[in-house]
């Protein structure tokens, strides 16, 4: 429901400012502006879809082979303890557990492939146990939750970026972008807590706790390291992480004696089912963030909120990164572009440059996964999933914007 209004918001805002191009500028390129759009959207969001059906085909045929070898098992009964409580309604050792750990420990580690097709896989096995087939459960309302707030421990892409536009310490970003995300994350769960009515008790405190000094260690391990080596050794762990997981779930698919190319097959298939399905939900929202990006709204906004922050008497130079904080629920290449844009603008070490740097990497498409993940098993009542998500995103752009200016 919240989606459809979304959704109808979006094209109406489109058009709404269109309008105002026309009568009060006599610009009429903007509507032909977002009939363009319209085209290049629907073509990117079916090349999205087919660009994901390779790497669906993939990953779902390894996540059957660990559930048929068992590893989906031992991952659940290592997090049931923290499970049961942030999932209370999934039942123990069932296989929503593993894919849940497998999508997040991915998008920890920055290895977006992986996550989507574990996500994917994940939203299936909440779907089997959702009672009303069409309404968001709890479970999928937290798992988007967390997806959403965007957890990663490694912000390669946005170093990367950083490093090919000439930036003098590319990695600088580094610590700041680790804080936002954290941020982002904890005030996420911490919300869908409280909505949901779970009981924060030794269990959930230790662990957030322990995930903090976690977070507090890899930060100061790559602190101490040269800027030019934390891309390299951050992508080389990544990496290996991926390969022995792999490693892992053939290994016990031998162990168990189960045919492991047949377990393989058996879920690629439903890769390649997945990824076809997705396809009008992925242009649906495509679409409309593509005409209200061609309208000029969000040139609007910006510039609206630049005059108010200087009417307020504060410093407005934050402003300039926000482009790429409004688009990155929207879409996570529109922000990159965003990000790009302004690092051209303005210089990829300055202010606004290092800021939109930060915010890439401080939180996920939102609107995006939400689209896609529901859409994927056909839920229509996503509840207060985009609210929520949506505070998560928030949060973590006030702490990007603190932390910009506590470290620049």
């Amino acid at each position: 429901m919240v989606l459809n209004y979304i959704w109808i918001a979006f094209i109406l805002i489109a058009f709404a400012v269109a309008v105002v191009q026309l009568l009060f500028f006599g610009n009429a390129q903007t509507f032909t502006d977002i009939i363009n759009s319209t085209f290049s959207q629907s073509k990117t969001g079916f090349e999205i879809s087919i660009g994901l059906t390779g790497v669906l085909t993939l990953w779902m045929g390894i996540m059957k082979i660990g559930e048929k070898g068992g590893m989906i098992a031992v991952f659940s009964r290592l997090v049931y303890p923290v499970f049961k409580r942030l999932f209370p309604d999934i039942p123990k050792n069932h296989p929503a557990s593993g894919s849940i750990v497998m999508n997040l420990s991915a998008n920890i580690l920055g290895l977006d492939n992986a996550a989507t097709p574990a996500g994917l896989q994940a939203m299936r096995e909440l779907q089997e146990l959702n009672s009303d087939k069409t309404r968001a459960s709890n479970a999928m309302i937290m798992f988007l939750v967390l997806n959403a707030s965007g957890l990663t421990l490694v912000p390669v892409s946005v170093m990367t970026i950083r490093a090919q536009m000439g930036a003098a310490n590319p990695a600088d970003v580094f610590i700041p972008i680790m804080i936002a995300t954290f941020v982002s994350t904890l005030v996420g769960v911490i919300a869908v807590c409280l909505k949901q009515k779970i009981k924060f008790d030794a269990v959930l405190l230790g662990f957030f706790g322990s995930i903090s000094l976690l977070i507090a260690g890899v930060v100061w391990a790559f602190s101490q390291m040269e800027q030019k080596d934390i891309q390299t050794v951050s992508t080389a762990v990544a990496s290996i992480i991926l390969f022995l997981i792999i490693i892992a779930f053939i290994t016990a698919g031998m162990r168990k004696k189960i045919n492991v190319y047949d377990s393989f097959i058996e879920g690629a298939k439903d890769g390649f089912s997945v990824a076809i399905r997705i396809i009008p939900y992925l242009i649906a929202i495509l679409v409309a963030v593509g005409m209200l990006r061609a309208s000029g709204a969000l040139d609007f906004a910006v510039d609206g909120l630049k005059y108010a922050v200087a009417w307020l008497g504060f410093d407005t130079q934050w402003v300039d990164g926000m482009p790429t904080a409004l688009m990155k629920p929207l879409s996570g290449g529109g922000a990159r572009g965003m990000m790009v844009e302004t690092m051209k603008t303005f210089g990829v070490d300055s202010f606004a440059g290092k800021l939109s740097g930060i915010l890439q990497g401080a939180t996920d498409t939102t609107f995006y996964l939400v689209a896609v993940y529901f859409g994927a098993v056909s839920i229509k009542n996503s509840r207060y999933t985009v609210p929520y998500a949506l505070l998560a995103d928030l949060a973590g752009v006030i702490a990007a914007v603190f932390v910009c200016y506590l470290f620049f």
